[in-house]
């Protein structure tokens, strides 16, 4: 396989590119092809079958860009999705439950963590799980919050309203006193600062986004896929909708500007 092939990743709509972030800043050197699903946004109310449905589709899209390696950076295609298509394809793919899972085992002093995320990630179980293999002493609290992803998809990161679903969805886990809380949904460290408020610096927030891009390089340096050959990095955006929303957002949130964004019909693949 070419080194110089891109990495494909993909997501329900937008919260992914805090992973193409992290990816950008560890890796400069690698291309990507990032997908953002944002007619069918969000995955975390939606079912298995149709979870993985989607997923399907655009790993088949992101294969015919042959790409090198698939980074899952949808909490809930993790979840739900991975494992399934971990065993279909035959190029090193990748998610950002276990890496975000595991740190947040290093990082805990009192064994009490807390896991935030969307309503199909959180009923999985799938943070607890990895969390029990970990340690099996590791007390878990977890709490969906659903209107998360829709506060930061407006870009209402710094406002009154996200603060006050914030309190309405949190309070509950300060009582348990955790001490490591996970973003388990890749759109959550877009309002870290607001959460980090109102949990306090006693509780230490875990992002997988940054996890998933330590362990990607990781996991390419060992299979020998990395780009050693030098040259600028190219990236290329695709979305299911939503064109000029995707580009305001990404220039929000990316440390370049976004030129072009091409719409696909992923219900094709």
């Amino acid at each position: 396989m070419d080194t110089q092939s891109p990495i494909g990743v993909f997501d329900s709509g937008v919260g992914g590119l805090t992973v193409v972030k992290e990816i950008m800043r560890q890796l400069p050197g690698e291309n990507m092809i990032y997908f953002g699903d944002t007619a069918r946004v969000p995955y975390g109310s939606k079912s298995k079958k149709t979870v993985l449905k989607y997923s399907r589709q655009i790993v088949h899209f992101l294969r015919q860009k042959e790409v090198k390696a698939i980074v899952v950076a949808c909490n809930t295609a993790s979840a739900l999705a991975l494992d399934d298509i971990r065993e279909e394809i035959d190029i090193p793919i990748i998610g950002v439950v276990e890496p975000g899972a595991r740190m947040a085992a290093e990082s805990t002093k009192t064994n009490s963590i807390g896991i935030i995320g969307t309503e199909s990630t959180i009923k999985s179980g799938i943070y607890s799980k990895f969390l029990r293999k970990l340690n099996a002493d590791i007390t878990v609290v977890a709490r969906a919050c659903p209107l998360f992803v829709p506060l930061v998809e407006e870009g209402l990161l710094e406002d009154r309203i996200t603060e006050d679903v914030i309190e309405r969805y949190l309070h509950e886990l300060k009582e348990y006193g955790i001490d490591s809380l996970i973003l388990g949904c890749t759109h959550y460290p877009l309002i870290r600062n607001a959460i980090k408020r109102y949990m306090g610096g006693e509780v230490t927030l875990i992002n997988p986004a940054y996890e998933t891009a330590k362990s990607l390089k990781a996991m390419l340096a060992e299979q020998g896929l990395l780009n050693g050959a030098g040259n600028a990095a190219c990236y290329d955006y695709y979305v299911s909708d939503g064109v000029d929303k995707f580009s305001s957002f990404a220039d929000r949130v990316l440390p370049c500007h976004v030129d072009q964004v091409t719409v696909v019909d992923i219900e094709s693949y």
